[in-house]
């Protein structure tokens, strides 16, 4: 068995203290180098689809030093209870928790094992296949071994079945390739248990905060999905892109921290930052130049107690999802990966492959755009325009959407923004929950507004 070779990208190796034990490379434990272990744990703790289809494969026993090793254990159990990674840092820390209160690790160690997730969130986590590939690739290893060993005293005996049987298993260890497979009848038992612990407060809402208390009270996932597109529809400079950047940025300045990846392709990133300045320092856009200093110091204040927020401006009908996918490959890289993109719009986009139906045109963006959501485990949050009916109405309807109406079978929830001349003039507007896949619509929330200081939602005045 060969150690792992490097993939070309820069790894960061979890710093892991001296007081920490490391257990020895014990028999049959991983033969890759510290970088590739630590790969390995941070695809467990949050990747989804790596779980799903290396399951049963990794074995903390494996991995060589003691923090990782309980981290793999963690995720390990959490994806058998749950059929999912972690994912994020407040879930992991309320495993910790856990299971120190379980005893199933020591208080002392809880202040290491939050310092290496912080490392582990650092980690470079691209390449996924390859990765799996030489996880499966050593699993077999293992196995076909111990089969050959077991098989020695049963050749004596003449037992060609039972050898032929174990010498069959141990060659088919490998990938899942059904990890898409889910069992109804069987997942009840997982899916009430998970009900019990987020009522009991034992697992935070899996959901990206809208940054509104409010708002994320009545959406299913208590935020913006992950594995699921958000569409904000609006008429034209009905406040769409202020929308993106208010919830984009108020999930990044969150306590989560989340990661957002921005992409305009409508406006141009410095106009966006001008406009995140005046969101973030609560001035005018219009007198940002006034009150320099102040922005500077109150924008660099925010962004050092959040996540990351990465900014892509593209021309308009230029991109594919494709090139979404590897501008997100290439931040995971480096050791990014994001929580949520927002698109400035999806109605820009390009199709992988042109065609004269433009109808078919958009619902090719809008499938591929809710298919990288689900691969990547994250919430993609856009835009859309009202037709000219739609945007005369005081209520835009789901049937209001302008040119495709595979927007709304596609997307799984859709709010309009609706505002009469009176309510514009007392800043205020009218989100109404036009579509909704997986919970109640057709209900309306009232919200006061800020544009000039870019706060699409400056307050939350209820449900109508």
């Amino acid at each position: 068995m060969t150690t792992a070779a490097s993939t070309g990208a820069a790894v960061v190796t979890p710093s892991i203290p001296a007081s920490v034990p490391v257990a020895p490379a014990t028999t049959g434990g991983y033969e890759f180098d510290a970088a590739f272990q630590a790969k390995i744990v941070a695809l467990c703790i949050r990747d989804t689809n790596f779980m799903q289809r290396v399951e049963g494969l990794i074995n903390p026993e494996y991995i060589e030093s003691k923090p990782l090793a309980i981290l793999v254990d963690m995720a390990n159990r959490y994806f058998g209870k749950y059929r999912k990674s972690p994912s994020d840092k407040v879930v992991l820390a309320a495993l910790i928790k856990h299971d120190v209160i379980e005893k199933k690790i020591r208080k002392e160690d809880m202040p290491v094992l939050v310092a290496v997730i912080q490392e582990l969130w650092k980690v470079d986590i691209s390449d996924r296949d390859y990765v799996i590939d030489q996880v499966a690739t050593f699993a077999r290893y293992q196995a076909v071994s111990k089969a050959i060993l077991n098989s020695v005293g049963k050749l004596d005996m003449r037992s060609f079945e039972e050898i032929r049987k174990e010498m069959s298993q141990a060659l088919d260890v490998g990938e899942h390739g059904d990890s898409g497979a889910y069992n109804y009848a069987e997942m009840i038992d997982v899916r009430t248990e998970e009900r019990l612990d987020r009522a009991a407060g034992k697992l935070p809402p899996t959901g990206i905060t809208t940054g509104y208390a409010e708002i994320d009270k009545v959406l299913y996932h208590k935020g913006w999905g992950r594995r699921e597109l958000s569409v904000i529809m609006g008429g034209a400079k009905a406040g769409k892109t202020t929308a993106l950047l208010d919830f984009g940025i108020s999930a990044c300045g969150h306590i989560n921290k989340y990661n957002i990846l921005y992409v305009t392709l409508e406006v141009s990133a410095k106009i966006i930052s001008d406009r995140l300045d005046a969101r973030i320092s609560s001035q005018i856009i219009g007198e940002l130049g006034n009150h320099s200093f102040d922005v500077k110091d109150k924008v660099k204040a925010f962004m050092n107690r959040s996540g990351q927020f990465i900014i892509h401006e593209f021309p308009s009908g230029s991109m594919k999802v494709s090139d979404l996918r590897r501008l997100i490959e290439r931040y995971k890289a480096k050791g990014l990966k994001f929580d949520m993109i927002v698109l400035d719009y999806a109605d820009l986009m390009a199709p992988e492959r042109f065609t004269d139906n433009s109808v078919e045109n958009s619902k090719s963006v809008y499938v591929s755009l809710r298919g990288l959501a689900m691969e990547e485990d994250i919430a993609i949050l856009t835009a859309t325009q009202t037709n000219r009916e739609g945007a005369k109405k005081t209520v835009a309807q789901a049937t209001d959407v302008a040119e495709d109406f595979n927007k709304v079978r596609i997307a799984d929830i859709l709010i309009s923004i609706n505002k009469s001349e009176e309510e514009r003039n007392l800043n205020q507007a009218r989100l109404f929950f036009a579509a909704c896949r997986n919970q109640r619509s057709g209900f309306t929330i009232r919200i006061n507004q800020d544009l000039s200081r870019m706060r699409f939602v400056a307050g939350v005045v209820g449900e109508e």
